[in-house]
């Protein structure tokens, strides 16, 4: 899976005049970590467990026999409820970005070599256009529980939106629950619900400076209450032409070639995870300018833009009332 921009959560302890059971479960999942935290006296690894598996099995491009790993062989599969859901969600982000979200773009994902598998050596412009082909989602339709393709060698890739899924179907298992506060905390991917009611204080999540060198800062810190948050970077996971220009693993959707962008990270705030996620994607390859018309007509995405400026400085942007 695609590498995103860290957040930390900051957890404030606090004596509390009656002590409030806690349960915090973490552990690696999606080639990253999870760490979920609510109250409560009862531990749901075995059901987190469940999830995670179950959605891994449908739509990771990194298990050979995953539902979608055998749909990008051609072979024939029932896709399940989380598939369906997805890939319909998918439509509309596709639809919504004039293409810049396309799950599509994964062959040419492998074949700059940023992705599972397909390198493709000595990639030159015959071979972009040759596997622009089979890219566009628009190409893909989905007929019941089956994946029709139009090309045999398109390839889709959920990764730039399942881990945000992955969250809102664990926010939504611990609301059936009965918890009404709650974080869930997937490699950066984050919905948080009602307070920390250890420290009485809202949910307090950091955003990465993007830094180069590997070290850790932060640009900010956020507090976030019966929202989710999705932050995607282009800094630790990108190349560098001949003449110095960094191009990110975002491959633009349009020309196959990887994004040249000042963009450095983005954070979006939006009602779930799914959409924070999808959107933090698509921004990447629009550019700050797009993104500002973008918004205007979507004042209910707040975004968080980190980018050098023409003299390499850093600066950011906060839009549509992102936190302070």
């Amino acid at each position: 899976m695609r590498l995103l921009a860290l957040s930390v959560v900051f957890v404030v302890l606090a004596a509390c005049s009656k002590p409030i059971s806690q349960q915090k479960l973490s552990g690696p999942i999606f080639g990253t970590y999870y760490n979920i935290i609510y109250d409560g006296a009862t531990a749901y690894n075995p059901e987190i467990d469940s999830i995670f598996d179950v959605i891994n099995e449908s739509m990771s491009t990194y298990i050979e026999n995953s539902d979608i790993s055998k749909i990008n062989r051609n072979e024939a599969v029932a896709i399940d409820n989380h598939f369906q859901k997805v890939f319909e969600a998918s439509k509309l982000f596709y639809k919504a970005t004039d293409a810049a979200f396309d799950p599509t773009i994964g062959i040419l994902v492998n074949a700059w070599s940023f992705g599972p598998t397909g390198e493709v050596e000595n990639l030159d412009s015959l071979k972009i256009e040759s596997l622009m082909q089979s890219v566009g989602f628009n190409k893909v339709t989905m007929n019941g529980n089956r994946i029709v393709k139009q090309h045999p060698e398109t390839f889709l890739d959920f990764n730039a939106i399942a881990k945000g899924y992955a969250v809102d179907v664990i926010a939504a298992f611990l609301s059936d629950k009965g918890h009404n506060n709650f974080l869930v905390d997937i490699g950066g991917e984050i919905s948080a619900k009602g307070f920390n009611m250890q420290s009485g204080n809202p949910w307090k999540i950091g955003i990465d400076d993007p830094n180069f060198d590997g070290s850790q800062s932060y640009s900010k810190v956020i507090s976030l209450n019966d929202e989710a948050m999705a932050t995607s970077g282009t800094y630790r996971k990108y190349k560098v032409d001949r003449d110095g220009n960094r191009y990110s693993h975002i491959i633009d959707t349009k020309t196959g070639y990887p994004s040249k962008t000042n963009l450095l990270s983005i954070s979006v705030i939006a009602e779930d995870c799914m959409t924070a996620d999808a959107y933090a994607t698509a921004f990447k390859a629009m550019g700050i300018e797009k993104i500002k018309e973008f918004l205007n007509f979507r004042p209910d995405l707040k975004v968080y833009l980190i980018f050098e400026n023409e003299n390499n400085q850093l600066e950011t942007l906060s839009l549509n009332n992102f936190p302070e």
